[in-house]
């Protein structure tokens, strides 16, 4: 994923390109981008939203640090097939504890406890994350008095805040196009509810403490003042180690489908996709037309 601030996106020569206030240009290559992090100051043209929902690539727009999410693009649109598939499983009450298991399970690595509620499985999850917050912390030496932060007043936090949350609104930002790009809505949540990213919750949730919050809390323990972009290239380089853009669309489907019921089948009235793909002049090794 890229950040880009203080600057204009555009197509130039059929490339995607950041262009800055000295009119210097940098290509960007969009085409193998997940998404990109909008931050203030930056303005996009028509013509670089239509090339980068071609591609798939995700558009967010987000404030200062990327703290905040303002709002985004949704590169192809989702399938109603997969809606109704995930509305279903959120509004059976049965459907969803199934779902909310497998989701316990897969981020504490044992099954869930029997007989319990959605709630009360969340205030045990809740226990485990604050333990497990105070254990990295240990180990990295870093001061920890919890999870503390003001979306509204960035400088009131304390370092290693800072650092989880630019961290976290890094993973969140990787779902969200995960989950755009699987045709799912990232409003319709099992644990998390009535937020517009409820499911991106859900899903970064379950890898949030094998990526993100270690590379937060190491670099919080540095003796020198640390800046959020330190944070987001070190979130860049463990994404690509963990190789979460290849796991995060096989997780969530293995998530729903712990639902037990099977996958609708595509309308018959279901209309073809918005932007086909290009017709070829040969065989695999050719350029496109």
């Amino acid at each position: 994923m890229v950040f880009v601030e203080k600057s204009n996106l555009d197509v130039k020569d059929g490339a995607f390109v950041r262009i800055d206030k000295r009119g210097i240009r940098v290509h960007i290559p969009v085409g193998s981008v997940a998404c990109i992090m909008l931050e203030p100051g930056t303005r996009v043209s028509h013509a670089a939203v239509r090339l980068a929902a071609t591609v798939g690539t995700l558009l967010i727009w987000v404030g200062e640090g990327g703290v905040r999410l303002y709002a985004s693009g949704q590169p192809g649109g989702a399938r109603s097939d997969r809606l109704l598939y995930q509305a279903r499983l959120a509004l059976d009450e049965n459907l969803r504890l199934k779902v909310v298991r497998k989701m316990f399970e897969m981020r504490f690595g044992e099954p869930a406890p029997a007989r319990r509620s959605i709630n009360q499985l969340r205030g045990i999850e809740g226990a485990r994350v604050r333990k497990n917050y105070q254990l990295i912390a240990r180990q990295y030496g870093v001061k920890w008095s919890g999870r503390l932060y003001d979306p509204k007043n960035w400088d009131a936090s304390d370092k290693v805040n800072k650092c989880l949350s630019s961290a976290t609104s890094c993973l969140y930002g990787v779902t969200e196009a995960a989950v755009l790009a699987a045709g799912y809505a990232p409003a319709v949540g099992f644990i998390h509810t009535g937020k517009p990213l409820s499911f991106v919750y859900d899903i970064a949730d379950i890898i949030k403490f094998e990526t993100v919050i270690p590379v937060a809390f190491r670099i919080a323990a540095k003796k020198i003042t640390v800046t959020e972009r330190e944070v987001r290239l070190a979130c860049r380089d463990s994404f690509r180690q963990n190789k979460i853009l290849k796991r995060l669309i096989p997780l969530i489907e293995e998530v729903l489908a712990a639902g037990g019921i099977d996958f609708p089948p595509p309308s018959k009235d279901a209309q073809p996709i918005a932007i086909p793909e290009p017709e070829t002049i040969g065989d695999v090794g050719h350029r496109n037309k």
